[in-house]
């Protein structure tokens, strides 16, 4: 059985961060793939500054043309819209049985995991991956030493993809912040000015 670490995020635009955690964590754990999973546009949030569904996706596909156990997924785009993780798993585990899907959140996340919906039941049937995050508040006494919530032990990566977006809107270099193609694509297409 082969272990998937689900990595979410809106990648608006994705980033070096984003990918140096995602290898991280396939480098540096048991995990044997990771699958960024690009979170489709919420119909019921007005984000102006969210690009379209389908270039989030090829952006992501682009900066991860060299790494073999890191891939891109749009499975949430067609699964019911707002999209709980709790959902995404269920829908993966009926359409990939013979893979252990685990989650990989910053510890940021992991200090609002008991507001998600149904998280006793994700972290009933799941492994979660914990990245270092610097932020604000405490994880809740029931994550401390919960058997199915591993810290890993990550490079502690301070980029934001709206600190980027508000660059690129100045017109600030942010070359070394994403990769070449990432920075090609979003040039060429006009995004964030």
């Amino acid at each position: 059985m082969s272990k998937v670490g689900l990595y979410f995020g809106s990648f608006n635009p994705v980033h070096i961060g984003h990918i140096i955690i995602a290898n991280h964590m396939v480098e540096h754990s048991d995990l044997d793939e990771i699958w960024m999973v690009v979170t489709p546009h919420n119909p019921h949030k007005k984000k102006a500054s969210l690009l379209a569904n389908h270039h989030r996706l090829a952006m992501v596909e682009i900066a991860l043309e060299d790494y073999d156990n890191i891939q891109c997924s749009s499975v949430e785009f067609n699964l019911p819209q707002p999209s709980y993780t709790v959902n995404t798993l269920a829908h993966l585990g009926e359409k990939y049985p013979n893979t252990d899907f685990c989650l990989i959140m910053g510890e940021d996340n992991l200090k609002s995991l008991h507001r998600w919906k149904n998280y006793e039941i994700i972290l009933e049937n799941h492994h979660v991956y914990v990245y270092p995050r610097m932020s604000e508040g405490l994880v809740e006494h029931q994550f401390k030493n919960h058997p199915k919530i591993h810290k890993v032990n990550a490079p502690i990566v301070q980029i934001s993809s709206t600190e980027i977006r508000k660059s690129i809107a100045a017109n600030k270099n942010i070359l070394p912040l994403v990769t070449p193609a990432v920075w090609k694509y979003i040039d060429e297409m006009n995004f964030y000015r």
